[in-house]
């Protein structure tokens, strides 16, 4: 049984005497200790799907179809005593701003402490144990010192290890990660990148990945799931997806990516602007920006399998 599934799930609000859509009848599985990218252009749905899967979505978006099951639970029904137990415990989560993720006025052993007692029946020397022993496997040195220390004092790649070490500190079963480089420089991204590598196999974790930076997703990620306007587009095993992509829109995502060959000055983009909600047809959400669009792309393609995993695209090929 999987660890995690999403089965048809669709977010969305109330307007204007209707319902806007953000996601649209997604569907996906994670196995325990598998690492799945979840990627796509900004407003594809990424973080609400995360935020939906903790039930944490913020009126008056919410959850308008389909199931959420963790572990044998659905969570698209559970009370909040259990969505409690389970938010930090089970499932942690790792957000992208990792200043506004920790509390300035309170120092970091405070706030590490704070969690570990939330879920864990631990003395405070027992949580103190805990927080150093987090920040530790996350690459903080001298970490009773530094548990002393406010979040101003760290730079933004500690803060996120911080962060990180708060997400581990419970021993989930999945971990969540919400665009969790950004705002940092190249090298960081590539070390944040491999501490989840490294606490993924101590930990037997899975790893929720959601990102738009494919390389970073590939050295992390077994399988990815592509999203386009709120729909799985392509779904498959990383390296396979990278060698032969099969969707019209993971192949424009791939060429952007830059390269050592690229000529001077030469920057890859997708022609046309990403879908906004709301104004989203019936068929296929990327056929406006296809250059290999058909008339059969005015009805909505059908998520199915094929050799390399999964495909919603009329012209793919079996």
């Amino acid at each position: 049984m999987a660890l995690l599934e999403l089965d048809d799930l669709h977010i969305g609000y109330p307007a204007d005497g209707g319902m806007i859509e953000l996601v649209r009848g997604l569907s996906l599985s994670l196995d325990a200790g598998e690492a799945i990218g979840l990627v796509g252009e900004s407003g594809s749905g990424k973080s609400q799907t995360a935020l939906a899967i903790l039930q944490l979505l913020r009126p008056p978006l919410r959850i308008l179809k389909g199931r959420i099951r963790f572990d044998g639970q659905d969570l698209t029904d559970a009370g909040e005593a259990a969505l409690r137990r389970l938010r930090g415990g089970a499932i942690s989560m790792v957000f992208q701003d990792a200043m506004s993720g920790l509390n300035p006025a309170f120092t970091v052993g405070v706030q590490l402490t704070n969690v570990i007692s939330a879920h864990r029946k631990a003395s405070r020397a027992e949580a103190t144990r805990i927080a150093v022993e987090a920040l530790d496997m996350v690459g903080i040195r001298n970490p009773e010192a530094r548990l002393r220390q406010y979040p101003h004092q760290f730079s933004g790649g500690m803060r996120q290890r911080v962060l990180i070490a708060m997400a581990i500190a419970c021993r989930p079963k999945l971990l969540i990660a919400d665009e969790p480089t950004t705002a940092l420089d190249v090298t960081v991204q590539a070390q944040i990148v491999d501490l989840l590598g490294d606490l993924r196999r101590k930990l037997g974790l899975a790893v929720l990945f959601i990102t738009h930076n494919l390389d970073l997703m590939a050295q992390l990620c077994d399988r990815a799931v592509v999203l386009y306007g709120g729909m799985l587009m392509e779904e498959g095993k990383v390296d396979a997806l990278f060698a032969a992509p099969a969707h019209p829109y993971t192949r424009a995502l791939l060429a952007c990516v830059p390269r050592l060959s690229d000529l001077p000055g030469v920057i890859h983009t997708i022609e046309g602007s990403a879908p906004v909600a709301g104004r989203l047809t019936t068929g296929c959400p990327f056929a406006p920006r296809c250059g290999a669009r058909v008339a059969q792309c005015a009805d909505r393609p059908p998520v199915r399998l094929v050799a390399s995993g999964r495909i919603a695209c009329w012209k793919a090929a079996a």
